[in-house]
């Protein structure tokens, strides 16, 4: 792409100088509300798209007879689900949604009728979707019932039943219901819940649901519900040790019951117990540790291939994770040289047989679909998906430690530019949300523009509260404890002007979500030691943002951050709120939210930047109305927003 230079100095002008020589610029896409944005050069797009063009390919579910398999991807401009009917083969399209799926839809199969396929879905931009029915003979896609369902719906072993959640009563309390696909009047609730409660398994009898119930991220309990009379039978009892409890499956005889958990030494394993006096036993030997990420919904660590007798098991192995498959019989876990390492999900057993599939990702590709003869050991693509550039142009990322203030080590990923930039490099710091969520080697699409075009290195640290370190280090950063994380920033911050390569007056600081507070609230705590702060959908105000928040989520989110109702509680978090030290930001700061968010919601942009206008801050504001939390929901919208990090960066980071 072009570079433009101010006079005879090689540095990058501000954006409302590059526009001046240029007059060609961005359209706004009109479902986007700007505020103190400049124009953004046609240059930016223009070398962006390279970067643009790329796809993924995620396994949703197996065809109960067929050798047959669905996926979301994005041959077009949004996700939809796709059937493939043999590896390599056609994409044949199901769904035709105007906003299109999830990239990571719930999907499945009814095992009693392969032509009816069940998701969840919402029309409108929303998280609490219902169910729709596709009929694979006919190609219709049909409402089955209306909900407000969050985690995955699960089919009964013998098919028909589907149990679901459902926050449909109160708009707080996710209850457990049944339905017969066939007959939505059958639709029951078998619990009336207080809280969260997501189904995971049927027993093999269809009498009984295993359900978990989350009361935090990090604080789980497990039950048995009697399906006729919704008794319940509690599995991990209250009063003892607390602890995360995810995927749990019934043995294949229905007597006893695994699931991972991180109790007793705060590492993840799998654990057993024998229903009829349920005592926990670990399963995988102390040392391995399996991937939790995604556990609250489904998509975590384990699954009984069909005839009971194998356990395909998602191992973490830091920076990567690795498939291996442990034979019950004798419990050792075996290992597959032919699957190359990457980030390994979304494992599915082929009904029937040996072949477990399995999504996998890398710093090569965001995700294709493989699948594993766990008997032969032969490994077979079924998608590949196509995209424009290569990262092997790149060097290969790093992952880093240093120590925090208290002696903390803390880790992330380091992804340096092009070799061809010389001298100390520009860094963006880009902050995860959650606060349990994790940074990985991985693929990185559009941000490749970054580190190929600008000469900008990237950082992904995984901070105190991060999962897959440990529970002591995922809860480092709970309630009093929140000042913590900043502090890591800081460390950081000190670890890059160690760094020969790496810029210490040019740092920029990202985040989305609780990643979104921390750049900013970091921002501000070492405003004199960065350039600037972009936002996505950030806590601005604790308080105002826990009395607000989905009211299903509140008292998930108080055991996170501490309970604002709580008089010296709210006034700490209102010490640790952007929006109450606004006059002490003294950057430029890009803000970005999306207008239906019901975890973060609107208002909490909309105050930070009243409160930072008020002090002269420059503030770039951009609006997405017609968005959810994981926005932004269109493909032109998303194409726009990296070219607003884009001028943004270039005029406050580069310049």
């Amino acid at each position: 792409m072009r570079h433009f230079v101010c006079a005879a100095a090689l540095v990058i002008c501000p954006v409302s100088a590059v526009v001046q020589a240029q007059e060609k610029v961005v359209a706004t896409p009109p479902s986007i509300t700007t505020e103190g944005i400049p124009p953004i050069p046609q240059s930016v797009a223009d070398g962006l798209a390279r970067y643009a063009q790329f796809r993924q390919a995620q396994l949703m579910a197996w065809h109960p007879t067929k050798r047959q398999i669905l996926i979301t991807t994005n041959l077009g401009p949004v996700y939809q689900l796709y059937s493939v009917d043999g590896p390599l083969r056609y994409r044949r399209q199901l769904t035709w949604a105007e906003r299109g799926m999830p990239t990571f839809s719930n999907v499945a199969f009814d095992p009693a009728d392969p032509n009816t396929i069940l998701f969840q879905f919402d029309p409108a931009p929303g998280e609490l979707r219902s169910l729709y029915r596709h009929d694979l003979a006919t190609g219709e896609t049909t409402l089955v019932t209306s909900s407000r369902t969050r985690y995955p719906h699960v089919f009964a072993r013998q098919g028909k039943w589907v149990a679901f959640d459902s926050a449909e009563r109160n708009g707080k309390d996710r209850d457990l219901y049944v339905m017969l696909v066939s007959d939505p009047a059958t639709k029951r609730r078998v619990i009336e819940a207080e809280g969260n409660w997501s189904p995971q398994e049927w027993s093999p009898d269809g009498n009984a649901i295993l359900v978990n119930e989350i009361v935090a991220n990090a604080e789980t309990y497990l039950w048995t519900v009697d399906v006729k009379s919704g008794e319940r039978k509690a599995l991990t009892p209250r009063g003892g040790e607390k602890a995360a409890w995810y995927n749990p499956r019934f043995s294949p005889d229905g007597r006893k019951v695994y699931a991972i958990s991180d109790r007793l030494d705060g590492d993840f394993r799998i654990w057993r117990c024998d229903l009829a006096n349920c005592k926990w036993t670990a399963v995988t030997p102390d040392g391995m540790v399996v991937d939790a990420v995604g556990g609250l919904h489904g998509t975590a660590g384990f699954e009984f291939s069909p005839d009971g007798a194998q356990l395909a098991v998602v191992v973490d192995r830091g920076s990567s994770t690795e498939l291996q498959v442990i034979d019950i019989a004798g419990m050792k876990p075996r290992t597959f040289a032919s699957v190359p390492r990457g980030l390994v999900s979304q494992l599915r057993w082929r009904p029937g047989s040996r072949e477990i599939g399995f999504t996998l990702g890398s710093i090569k590709a965001q995700g294709d679909v493989y699948s594993l003869d766990t008997s032969l050991g032969t490994l077979t693509r079924w998608t590949s998906s196509e995209a424009s550039f290569n990262p092997d142009e790149l060097p290969a990322p790093e992952v880093i430690e240093w120590k925090s203030f208290d002696g903390t080590v803390i880790s992330g990923i380091l992804y340096r530019p092009a070799a061809r930039f010389a001298g100390p490099r520009p860094v963006l710091v880009n902050i995860h949300g959650g606060p349990d969520d994790r940074e990985r080697v991985r693929w990185q699409g559009r941000s490749n523009y970054f580190l190929n075009e600008m000469g900008v290195a990237i950082v992904f640290p995984n901070v105190r509260g991060s999962v897959g370190f440990g529970r002591k280090f995922q809860q480092m950063d709970d309630g009093r404890a929140r000042e913590g994380a900043i502090k890591d920033v800081g460390s950081l911050l000190d670890w890059i002007a160690t760094q020969p390569n790496l810029d210490r007056n040019r740092v920029m600081l990202l985040g989305a979500s609780y990643g979104g507070w921390l750049a900013v609230e970091a921002g501000i705590y070492y405003n004199d030691r960065i350039r600037g702060v972009i936002e996505g959908a950030g806590i601005t105000d604790f308080v105002t943002y826990l009395e607000n928040t989905d009211p299903a989520r509140q008292s998930n989110r108080r055991l996170e951050f501490g309970d604002e109702r709580d008089p010296q509680t709210r006034d700490f978090l209102k010490s640790l709120s952007p929006t109450t030290r606004a006059a002490d930001m003294k950057k430029p700061i890009f803000i970005l939210h999306p207008g239906k968010d019901i975890r973060v919601p609107v208002a909490q942009a909309r105050e930070l930047r009243d409160a930072l206008k008020k002090s002269n801050a420059t503030v770039w504001y951009a609006e997405f109305p017609d968005a959810d939390h994981n926005f932004p929901n269109t493909a032109a919208n998303n194409d726009w927003m990296l070219a607003s990090w884009i001028a943004f960066a270039r005029a406050y980071l580069l310049n």
